[in-house]
């Protein structure tokens, strides 16, 4: 009698790991060109590509001639695709690029054919918890996973219940997705007592019905002659989708799954490499909250855009790979994973160079445009460099812009002896010198002086300059000093009020009188050592950690630093036996670097010595002298503190971590990340050998006790002994090791990694406030979306006349481009802001524990809801072009806006 049990066909294809993705492609190449020869010779043969359409895409680009035969195989259901294009790491990119990960896997996998309907996600190390509601706002009705299942699942299916409510039904992989790895191993006589022995280990899992046998491995073809033993062969999608979709009566699973009780989930992936986690952050704000919205807003239909765009997207994705941003390839992945990041950005800010070009071009030469990328008004702070004669600002009704002078930059560029004069005819191109524009120019007895400036006043004629240097070589011969000034600049801190996705435009004017008060409630000049804006009052104690003065709420000692030894890799976390920490620095220095009105710095310099390096057996005896400067900044209209801490990492197998006490005790903490804000305890669920670390991911802030800290990117955060600390750096020399003590078995192969010791510059920037009331009483989703995203300053140039109706090129004022919309909401959080063919699309998320309504003002005159694929539904009331939605807690709601006209 034949066993029930269906034999899923498949590999688990890490594109890069210990290997760099290219040494890696070639195994695939070898894989996939045996599993296609099998399928064309064997017509029962199935086969499942791992979740993620990215490998077959890699092959395909070496294998060209065989896209015929793999569209085949899809559409007739023998092969499955998708619907992911890369297997990301849940926790390390943001919400948006999971929604765009599977948006590019399922689309590409539909033009192959047909994209598999399963939320596959084989490998990630811990769940988030909107992966739910993402799942079925794609369409698809199962999830299958292996890691992060709590210890009260008992079967081998559950409902998964995201942050929102939404029920996913999930097939859970017990022993992982090579369960059956080594059924086809051995002596076919002995394949009976095999495939017996799986059903006894299996049938607890699923009473009844057909078991689910994942045969395959990493990195590896399955055995071609399978389909001889007379078992059922099928793809994942065959046998998942074949379940009843319903969750009635299925052990139920709220949230995040990141239990260690089945499986490892490897925690220290958050802290490993933290340069890289930071580069994937800025890279994925310029694309997502600067670049993809401006140029929908203020270039409508720019293809070079949306060309660029689609380059920038497709490597964020590939970054966000399981193996890739969490840091635990070897060295060599580790630098490609960089340069794609770097690419990333480098794309995103060619868009935001696209329309900064345009905005600048369509003002005068003393002016500065400011742009604001928030769906909201911002009133914040601009830096601008502005001649010293006039280094003031006028609003566009003539009013005087609140400023503040920070610093002047020198005037003297360059001094050369030059033998023969007229070779500095050569350093000149038309009127550039030194990346700015020629002013004036004089000689003096054997000096020759040019002056630049930034945009020069018309009237500027080559020729005569060429004369002047000509006369000045023929009546004096060398040698001549040749001096190159700039035009003397003053950085100056503006406070701008700016309108939803709005732009206003300042002119620089003589600062003949003093610049108006900021807007800042009861600012007055701080004391020394202290900074103070009304709204947050500081203070730094002899130790060098601070104290924080609010409405209601205070918190002492913030800003400890803690080093610690780590005799882990870059999986696990795990300290010496025994350990040696050092918080207290020998010796402490304050600066105050300026006072107000509108900035107000100190900067704080502690020195330590900390052990050079570690073992599992202790620290290091020998010590190196560490400075960590802190930069206390402190903005008029901010109630937060931003802190800037920078150190040189010269020490190894170490933790740097940011300590500050909580101002009330606190059995939890909250912490914004992929969409939502997820409620955490102050222990991890244990079990299957690895000790389960309370540290946990927060990705645009985390609060507990009253103390709040706004984050720059993912960052690794723990509750412990009534503080909050903050993983600042991890640097570990091994990818795996063999015998680590928080972790019972290897990783992956035990190879050196000394770039993840992260030698040399380290900085980390955040922001933390006290506050009274719960996360979202005290706002902090809209106070992390001010942090995080700057107001955009672009200097004029003054090359175009400002466009009118009709006149050709972008056209840029607000009622055309746009700019007027705006979102509101309580709790409210805008993702995206896309073009996408003759609509806006637009994301938003309600990261409020209760019901809210979103209301969407603008140029629009339609408006339908969409899925998170962009597959547009219900058609949606616009009333005066208002749009008013209700939304669940958390809910993620996708919209499309006609523009009006």
């Amino acid at each position: 009698m034949t066993p029930d049990i269906v034999v899923v066909p498949h590999t688990h294809w890490d594109r890069e790991w210990y290997l760099p993705f290219q040494r890696f492609r070639l195994g695939l190449v070898r894989m996939l060109d045996e599993v296609l020869d099998t399928m064309a010779a064997d017509p029962g043969y199935r086969f499942t590509m791992d979740g993620q359409l990215a490998a077959l895409e890699d092959y395909l680009e070496i294998r060209p001639e065989r896209l015929p035969a793999v569209r085949r195989l899809v559409a007739e259901g023998r092969f499955a695709a998708g619907p992911w294009l890369i297997l990301a790491d849940e926790f390390l990119c943001s919400g948006e690029t999971l929604i765009r990960n599977l948006e590019y896997g399922m689309r590409g996998a539909a033009e192959l054919g047909g994209a598999m309907r399963v939320g596959y996600l084989p490998d990630q190390f811990g769940h988030c918890a909107q992966m739910p509601q993402i799942l079925r706002q794609a369409g698809l009705e199962h999830a299958c996973l292996w890691r992060g299942v709590p210890a009260s699942v008992d079967r081998d299916a559950f409902a998964w219940i995201g942050a929102d409510g939404t029920a996913v039904r999930t097939q859970y992989l017990p022993g992982g997705y090579g369960n059956a790895v080594a059924l086809f191993s051995g002596p076919p006589e002995a394949l009976a007592d095999r495939l017996a022995a799986f059903t006894e280990t299996l049938r607890p899992w699923h009473p009844a019905g057909p078991l689910l046998a994942m045969y395959g491995a990493d990195h590896s073809a399955p055995a071609a002659d399978i389909t001889a033993a007379g078992l059922r062969i099928a793809t994942l999608h065959d046998y998942v989708t074949a379940q009843d979709p319903s969750v009635t009566g299925l052990p139920a699973v709220h949230g995040e799954l990141r239990s260690h009780a089945r499986a490892n989930i490897l925690p220290g992936v958050i802290s490993a490499r933290m340069p890289a986690k930071q580069a994937m952050a800025r890279a994925e704000r310029v694309v997502t909250r600067y670049a993809e919205p401006l140029s929908a807003l203020w270039l409508p239909g720019g293809t070079a855009a949306a060309k660029l765009l689609d380059m920038a997207w497709r490597r964020l994705i590939a970054c966000s790979g399981h193996d890739s941003i969490t840091g635990c390839g070897a060295d060599e992945t580790a630098q490609q994973v960089a340069a794609r990041i770097a690419e990333a950005e480098q794309i995103g800010q060619a868009v935001v160079d696209m329309v900064s070009a345009s905005l600048a071009d369509r003002a005068s030469r003393d002016a500065l445009v400011v742009v604001n990328p928030s769906p909201f008004p911002r009133t914040a702070l601009v830096l601008a460099d502005l001649p010293e004669s006039r280094a003031a600002l006028s609003a566009p009704d003539g009013g005087r812009v609140p400023a503040q002078r920070l610093e002047l930059a020198p005037t003297l560029l360059d001094e050369t002896v030059m033998d023969d004069l007229t070779q500095l005819l050569g350093r000149i191109h038309e009127r550039e010198l030194f990346g700015q524009e020629i002013v004036s120019w004089s000689a003096d007895g054997d000096v020759f002086t040019i002056v630049v400036g930034r945009h020069a006043t018309p009237g500027y004629d080559y020729a005569d300059l060429r004369a002047a240097v000509l006369d000045g070589a023929a009546a004096r011969p060398g040698p001549w000093r040749v001096r190159t000034r700039a035009e003397p600049v003053v950085t100056v801190a503006a406070q701008v009020t700016v309108a939803p996705f709005g732009r206003t435009v300042l002119t620089s004017v003589p600062a003949s009188e003093p610049a108006p008060a900021p807007d800042s409630p009861g600012w007055a000049r701080p004391a020394e050592g202290t900074l103070d804006n009304g709204l947050l009052r500081v203070t730094v104690a002899p130790d060098g950690t601070l104290s924080l003065f609010a409405d209601g709420a205070e918190a002492h000692g913030v800003g400890r630093v803690v080093d610690g030894g780590d005799a882990g890799d870059t999986y696990n976390h795990a300290p010496p036996r025994p350990d040696t920490l050092v918080d207290t620095p020998g010796r402490v220095e304050v600066e105050s670097v300026c006072a107000g009105p509108l900035v107000s710095v100190l900067e704080i310099r502690r020195d330590y010595a900390w052990p050079s390096g570690a073992t599992p057996d202790g620290r290091s005896p020998v010590t190196e002298n560490v400075t960590v400067t802190t930069r206390a900044e402190l903005r008029a209209g901010e109630p937060y503190l931003r802190l800037e801490m920078s150190f040189d990492n010269r020490c190894r197998d170490h933790r740097v971590r940011w300590h500050a006490p909580l101002p009330s005790p606190a059995a939890e903490s909250f912490s914004e990340g992929q969409l939502s804000v997820v409620r955490r305890g102050l222990t991890g669920e244990g079990g299957c050998g690895e000790e389960p670390l309370p540290t946990f991911p927060a990705e645009g802030f985390v609060t507990a006790g009253g103390l709040a800290v706004l984050l720059d990117q993912v960052t690794e955060y723990e509750l412990t002994g009534g503080e909050l600390a903050l993983t600042l750096i991890r640097s570990v020399g091994l990818l795996s090791r063999n015998r680590n003590a928080y972790r019972d078995e290897p990783a992956g192969p035990q190879l050196p990694t000394p770039a993840a010791q992260c030698p040399g510059p380290v900085t980390t920037r955040l922001a933390v406030l006290p506050h009274t009331g719960a996360w979202h009483e005290a706002g902090l989703p809209r106070l992390a979306e001010e942090y995080r995203h700057a107001l955009l300053a672009v200097p004029g140039s003054g090359r175009a006349p400002a466009a009118s109706p009709g006149a050709g090129g972008p056209d840029t004022s607000p009622e055309r481009a746009g700019a007027s919309l705006a979102v509101e909401g309580t709790g409210v959080v805008l993702t995206a802001l896309r073009e996408r063919g003759d609509v806006l699309e637009i994301r938003v998320v309600a990261e409020h524990p209760s019901a809210t309504e979103a209301v969407v003002r603008g140029p629009f005159d339609a408006a339908r809801r969409a899925d998170v694929l962009g597959v547009a539904g219900e058609r949606l009331e616009v009333t005066g072009g208002v749009v008013r939605l209700p939304l669940r807690p958390f809910e993620i709601a996708t919209l499309h806006l006609t523009r009006a006209g």
